[in-house]
Protein backbone atom coordinates (compact mmCIF):
# COMPACT_ATOMS: atom_id res chain seq x y z
CA UNK A 1 0.00 0.00 0.00
CA UNK A 2 2.73 2.47 0.99
CA UNK A 3 5.60 1.20 -1.18
CA UNK A 4 5.22 3.77 -3.99
CA UNK A 5 5.03 6.66 -1.54
CA UNK A 6 8.30 5.73 0.16
CA UNK A 7 9.83 4.70 -3.19
CA UNK A 8 10.63 1.13 -2.21
CA UNK A 9 10.12 -2.11 -4.11
CA UNK A 10 8.52 -4.18 -1.35
CA UNK A 11 7.47 -3.97 2.28
CA UNK A 12 10.68 -4.05 4.33
CA UNK A 13 9.31 -5.08 7.70
CA UNK A 14 6.96 -7.95 6.99
CA UNK A 15 7.25 -11.04 9.18
CA UNK A 16 8.49 -14.23 7.60
CA UNK A 17 11.70 -15.99 6.64
CA UNK A 18 12.71 -14.02 3.55
CA UNK A 19 16.45 -14.52 3.12
CA UNK A 20 16.85 -11.04 1.62
CA UNK A 21 16.07 -9.53 5.00
CA UNK A 22 18.36 -11.66 7.18
CA UNK A 23 20.48 -9.27 9.23
CA UNK A 24 23.91 -10.60 10.26
CA UNK A 25 24.00 -9.28 13.80
CA UNK A 26 26.82 -10.40 16.08
CA UNK A 27 24.69 -12.79 18.13
CA UNK A 28 22.94 -14.25 15.09
CA UNK A 29 26.13 -14.68 13.09
CA UNK A 30 27.85 -16.32 16.04
CA UNK A 31 24.99 -18.78 16.42
CA UNK A 32 24.89 -19.46 12.67
CA UNK A 33 28.61 -20.24 12.62
CA UNK A 34 28.37 -22.61 15.59
CA UNK A 35 25.34 -24.43 14.18
CA UNK A 36 26.97 -24.86 10.78
CA UNK A 37 30.02 -26.25 12.51
CA UNK A 38 27.93 -28.74 14.51
CA UNK A 39 26.03 -30.00 11.47
CA UNK A 40 28.90 -30.03 8.98
CA UNK A 41 30.99 -31.88 11.59
CA UNK A 42 28.10 -34.38 11.76
CA UNK A 43 27.65 -33.96 15.48
CA UNK A 44 24.59 -35.49 17.09
CA UNK A 45 22.84 -32.50 18.59
CA UNK A 46 22.80 -28.72 19.05
CA UNK A 47 20.63 -26.12 20.77
CA UNK A 48 19.44 -22.67 19.68
CA UNK A 49 17.59 -20.76 22.40
CA UNK A 50 16.24 -17.24 22.53
CA UNK A 51 13.24 -15.21 23.56
CA UNK A 52 10.24 -14.95 21.28
CA UNK A 53 10.69 -12.49 18.43
CA UNK A 54 14.49 -12.58 18.18
CA UNK A 55 14.58 -14.25 14.75
CA UNK A 56 15.20 -17.92 15.50
CA UNK A 57 13.08 -19.17 12.59
CA UNK A 58 14.75 -16.86 10.07
CA UNK A 59 18.13 -18.00 11.34
CA UNK A 60 17.14 -21.66 10.86
CA UNK A 61 16.02 -20.92 7.30
CA UNK A 62 19.31 -19.12 6.64
CA UNK A 63 21.17 -22.13 8.03
CA UNK A 64 19.26 -24.42 5.67
CA UNK A 65 20.17 -22.30 2.64
CA UNK A 66 23.84 -22.21 3.60
CA UNK A 67 24.31 -25.93 4.15
CA UNK A 68 25.93 -27.95 1.35
CA UNK A 69 23.48 -30.17 -0.58
CA UNK A 70 24.68 -33.42 1.02
CA UNK A 71 23.05 -32.36 4.28
CA UNK A 72 19.64 -33.73 3.45
CA UNK A 73 16.88 -34.34 4.07
CA UNK A 74 16.34 -31.23 6.18
CA UNK A 75 13.21 -31.63 8.31
CA UNK A 76 11.82 -28.62 10.19
CA UNK A 77 9.14 -29.55 12.75
CA UNK A 78 7.33 -26.44 14.00
CA UNK A 79 4.80 -27.98 16.43
CA UNK A 80 6.30 -30.83 18.45
CA UNK A 81 3.68 -31.01 21.21
CA UNK A 82 2.39 -34.50 20.42
CA UNK A 83 2.52 -37.95 22.00
CA UNK A 84 5.69 -40.00 21.43
CA UNK A 85 4.08 -42.37 18.92
CA UNK A 86 2.77 -39.48 16.79
CA UNK A 87 6.12 -37.70 17.06
CA UNK A 88 7.94 -40.73 15.68
CA UNK A 89 5.36 -41.30 12.96
CA UNK A 90 5.64 -37.65 11.87
CA UNK A 91 9.42 -37.75 11.72
CA UNK A 92 9.40 -41.04 9.83
CA UNK A 93 7.04 -39.57 7.25
CA UNK A 94 8.91 -36.24 6.89
CA UNK A 95 12.27 -37.96 6.53
CA UNK A 96 10.84 -40.16 3.81
CA UNK A 97 11.37 -43.34 5.81
CA UNK A 98 7.76 -44.42 5.29
CA UNK A 99 5.12 -43.80 2.69
CA UNK A 100 2.75 -41.02 3.64
CA UNK A 101 -0.16 -43.18 2.47
CA UNK A 102 0.59 -46.04 4.85
CA UNK A 103 -1.63 -46.52 7.92
CA UNK A 104 -0.31 -45.48 11.34
CA UNK A 105 2.26 -48.01 12.48
CA UNK A 106 3.67 -48.96 15.85
CA UNK A 107 6.49 -47.14 17.59
CA UNK A 108 8.76 -50.11 16.89
CA UNK A 109 7.95 -50.07 13.17
CA UNK A 110 8.64 -46.34 12.88
CA UNK A 111 11.90 -46.67 14.80
CA UNK A 112 13.06 -49.44 12.47
CA UNK A 113 12.00 -47.42 9.43
CA UNK A 114 13.91 -44.34 10.62
CA UNK A 115 17.00 -46.39 11.46
CA UNK A 116 16.95 -48.12 8.06
CA UNK A 117 16.46 -44.83 6.23
CA UNK A 118 19.25 -43.04 8.09
CA UNK A 119 21.67 -45.88 7.37
CA UNK A 120 20.83 -45.88 3.66
CA UNK A 121 20.99 -42.08 3.61
CA UNK A 122 24.47 -42.10 5.14
CA UNK A 123 25.66 -44.82 2.78
CA UNK A 124 24.58 -42.55 -0.09
CA UNK A 125 26.87 -39.81 1.26
CA UNK A 126 24.14 -37.69 2.82
CA UNK A 127 23.53 -36.56 6.39
CA UNK A 128 20.01 -35.87 7.69
CA UNK A 129 19.17 -32.79 9.74
CA UNK A 130 16.09 -32.62 11.98
CA UNK A 131 15.08 -29.28 13.50
CA UNK A 132 12.52 -29.32 16.31
CA UNK A 133 11.17 -25.79 16.71
CA UNK A 134 9.36 -24.60 19.86
CA UNK A 135 11.25 -27.37 21.65
CA UNK A 136 10.15 -26.06 25.05
CA UNK A 137 6.81 -27.72 24.25
CA UNK A 138 8.51 -31.11 24.57
CA UNK A 139 7.52 -31.18 28.23
CA UNK A 140 6.60 -34.85 28.38
CA UNK A 141 9.39 -37.06 29.67
CA UNK A 142 8.43 -39.74 27.15
CA UNK A 143 8.73 -37.32 24.21
CA UNK A 144 12.11 -36.10 25.42
CA UNK A 145 13.27 -39.70 25.73
CA UNK A 146 12.22 -40.34 22.13
CA UNK A 147 14.26 -37.32 21.05
CA UNK A 148 17.27 -38.58 23.00
CA UNK A 149 17.02 -42.04 21.49
CA UNK A 150 17.03 -40.55 17.99
CA UNK A 151 20.58 -39.42 18.71
CA UNK A 152 21.66 -43.04 19.12
CA UNK A 153 21.29 -43.82 15.42
CA UNK A 154 24.74 -44.20 13.89
CA UNK A 155 26.32 -45.12 10.59
CA UNK A 156 29.90 -46.33 10.50
CA UNK A 157 30.43 -45.24 14.09
CA UNK A 158 29.23 -41.65 13.57
CA UNK A 159 25.84 -39.98 14.14
CA UNK A 160 23.54 -40.67 11.20
CA UNK A 161 21.70 -37.40 11.71
CA UNK A 162 22.04 -34.05 13.47
CA UNK A 163 19.25 -32.86 15.75
CA UNK A 164 18.76 -29.13 16.33
CA UNK A 165 16.51 -28.11 19.20
CA UNK A 166 15.18 -24.57 18.82
CA UNK A 167 13.16 -22.93 21.55
CA UNK A 168 12.52 -20.19 24.03
CA UNK A 169 14.67 -19.99 27.19
CA UNK A 170 12.11 -22.22 28.94
CA UNK A 171 13.86 -25.12 27.18
CA UNK A 172 16.93 -24.64 29.39
CA UNK A 173 15.42 -25.85 32.69
CA UNK A 174 13.72 -28.68 30.78
CA UNK A 175 17.12 -29.86 29.60
CA UNK A 176 18.55 -29.45 33.10
CA UNK A 177 16.00 -32.00 34.27
CA UNK A 178 17.07 -34.41 31.51
CA UNK A 179 20.88 -34.52 31.65
CA UNK A 180 21.04 -37.61 29.41
CA UNK A 181 19.71 -35.45 26.55
CA UNK A 182 21.47 -32.23 27.54
CA UNK A 183 24.91 -33.82 27.47
CA UNK A 184 24.38 -34.96 23.88
CA UNK A 185 24.06 -31.37 22.66
CA UNK A 186 27.60 -30.44 21.68
CA UNK A 187 26.80 -26.83 20.67
CA UNK A 188 24.54 -24.41 22.54
CA UNK A 189 23.65 -20.94 21.28
CA UNK A 190 21.67 -18.24 23.05
CA UNK A 191 20.36 -15.37 20.92
CA UNK A 192 20.27 -11.92 22.49
CA UNK A 193 18.40 -8.77 21.41
CA UNK A 194 20.06 -6.24 19.11
CA UNK A 195 21.93 -3.36 20.72
CA UNK A 196 21.40 0.27 19.68
CA UNK A 197 24.00 0.22 16.92
CA UNK A 198 22.65 -3.07 15.56
CA UNK A 199 19.08 -1.79 15.69
CA UNK A 200 20.01 1.19 13.53
CA UNK A 201 21.94 -1.05 11.15
CA UNK A 202 19.05 -3.55 11.08
CA UNK A 203 16.57 -0.90 9.96
CA UNK A 204 18.94 0.42 7.28
CA UNK A 205 19.59 -3.13 6.07
CA UNK A 206 15.87 -3.89 5.78
CA UNK A 207 15.12 -0.67 3.95
CA UNK A 208 18.04 -1.07 1.56
CA UNK A 209 17.01 -4.67 0.85
CA UNK A 210 13.55 -3.36 -0.01
CA UNK A 211 15.01 -0.88 -2.51
CA UNK A 212 15.12 2.32 -0.46
CA UNK A 213 17.44 4.97 -1.90
CA UNK A 214 17.26 7.48 0.94
CA UNK A 215 16.94 7.67 4.72
CA UNK A 216 13.31 7.29 5.78
CA UNK A 217 13.66 7.23 9.59
CA UNK A 218 15.13 10.26 11.39
CA UNK A 219 18.19 9.57 13.56
CA UNK A 220 16.35 10.34 16.80
CA UNK A 221 13.51 8.07 15.63
CA UNK A 222 15.93 5.14 15.44
CA UNK A 223 17.13 5.77 18.98
CA UNK A 224 13.53 5.89 20.14
CA UNK A 225 12.81 2.71 18.21
CA UNK A 226 15.56 0.88 20.08
CA UNK A 227 14.16 1.89 23.46
CA UNK A 228 10.59 1.00 22.47
CA UNK A 229 11.48 -2.38 20.97
CA UNK A 230 14.29 -3.37 23.37
CA UNK A 231 16.16 -4.58 20.30
CA UNK A 232 13.73 -7.41 19.48
CA UNK A 233 13.49 -7.77 15.66
CA UNK A 234 9.82 -8.77 15.66
CA UNK A 235 8.86 -5.71 17.67
CA UNK A 236 11.06 -3.51 15.47
CA UNK A 237 9.23 -4.86 12.43
CA UNK A 238 5.79 -4.20 13.92
CA UNK A 239 6.61 -0.63 14.91
CA UNK A 240 8.35 0.24 11.64
CA UNK A 241 5.67 -1.27 9.40
CA UNK A 242 2.86 0.62 11.13
CA UNK A 243 4.94 3.82 11.23
CA UNK A 244 5.46 3.64 7.46
CA UNK A 245 1.72 3.20 6.97
CA UNK A 246 0.84 6.14 9.24
CA UNK A 247 3.56 8.30 7.67
CA UNK A 248 2.16 7.53 4.23
CA UNK A 249 -1.39 8.33 5.34
CA UNK A 250 -0.25 11.65 6.85
CA UNK A 251 2.02 12.42 3.88
CA UNK A 252 5.05 12.85 6.12
CA UNK A 253 8.50 13.23 4.50
CA UNK A 254 10.12 10.93 7.07
CA UNK A 255 9.40 9.00 10.25
CA UNK A 256 10.03 10.94 13.46
CA UNK A 257 10.52 9.86 17.06
CA UNK A 258 7.13 11.31 18.01
CA UNK A 259 5.41 9.22 15.32
CA UNK A 260 7.05 6.04 16.59
CA UNK A 261 6.00 6.80 20.14
CA UNK A 262 2.43 7.36 18.95
CA UNK A 263 2.50 4.08 17.02
CA UNK A 264 3.82 2.25 20.07
CA UNK A 265 1.09 3.74 22.26
CA UNK A 266 -1.51 2.61 19.73
CA UNK A 267 -0.19 -0.96 19.76
CA UNK A 268 -0.30 -1.29 23.53
CA UNK A 269 -3.53 0.61 24.21
CA UNK A 270 -6.45 -1.59 25.18
CA UNK A 271 -9.81 -0.20 24.11
CA UNK A 272 -12.34 0.09 26.95
CA UNK A 273 -15.27 -2.32 26.94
Amino acid sequence: MYEAYWQIDRKPFESGADERFYYPGESHQGALLKLRYAIESRQAGALLAGASGLGKTLLVQTLYRQLPPQFSPFVHMVFPKMPPDELLAYLASELGATSGHEPVQTIQANVRAIERFLLENAQAGRHAVVVIDEAQLLDQAASLEVVRLLLNFEAEGRPAMSLLLVGQPAILPVLDRHPALEERLSVKCLLRPLNLEETVSYVHHRLTSAGAQRAIFDNDALTTLYHLSHGAPRQINRLCDLALLVGYADEQPSITAAQLEAVSDELVTVAPE
